[in-house]
């Protein structure tokens, strides 16, 4: 049976998901870097370069799909202060990612875990206004 949202729900964006993806990755390089700092193993380093790496590859994913939904129309306007919360912890994960290619314990402290704490906390704000970079279109 079809029900009144199964037609709104067609046309939904689909960059969310990959964002909401992409961010749950790059967050958990935070744990990761807080693993290395308390016990010093080098395989938690490489974890983080990892976790970064992968939310990096579903943010381009995302990217994608942002035109995707743009070229067919689902998606609204963009969201500024959305796109630039989740532009800037894209950023600053590039940098991060390098930052990680260090040899040893500088690969992770400080600088490493800043950058970690800090996109963290940007992907947490994004997250709480809905990973959606864009305003949902409503049909009518």
């Amino acid at each position: 049976m079809v029900g009144p949202n199964d037609k709104s729900r067609a046309h939904a964006p689909l960059h969310p998901f990959f964002v909401g993806l992409g961010g749950a990755l790059l967050m958990a390089a935070l744990f990761t870097d807080y693993m290395y700092t308390s016990n010093s193993l080098m395989q938690w380093a490489n974890f983080s370069v990892w976790l970064i790496t992968g939310g990096l590859v579903l943010a381009l994913i995302a990217t994608i799909f942002l035109v995707i939904d743009f070229a067919l129309g689902r998606a609204g306007p963009i969201r500024w202060f959305d796109f630039c919360l989740v532009g800037a912890a894209a950023i600053l994960s590039l940098v991060n990612v390098f930052v990680h290619t260090r040899d040893g314990w500088t690969s992770v402290v400080p600088t490493g875990i800043g950058l970690s704490i800090i996109v963290t906390m940007l992907l947490l704000a994004a997250g709480l206004r809905g990973w959606c970079v864009t305003a949902v279109k409503t049909a009518g």
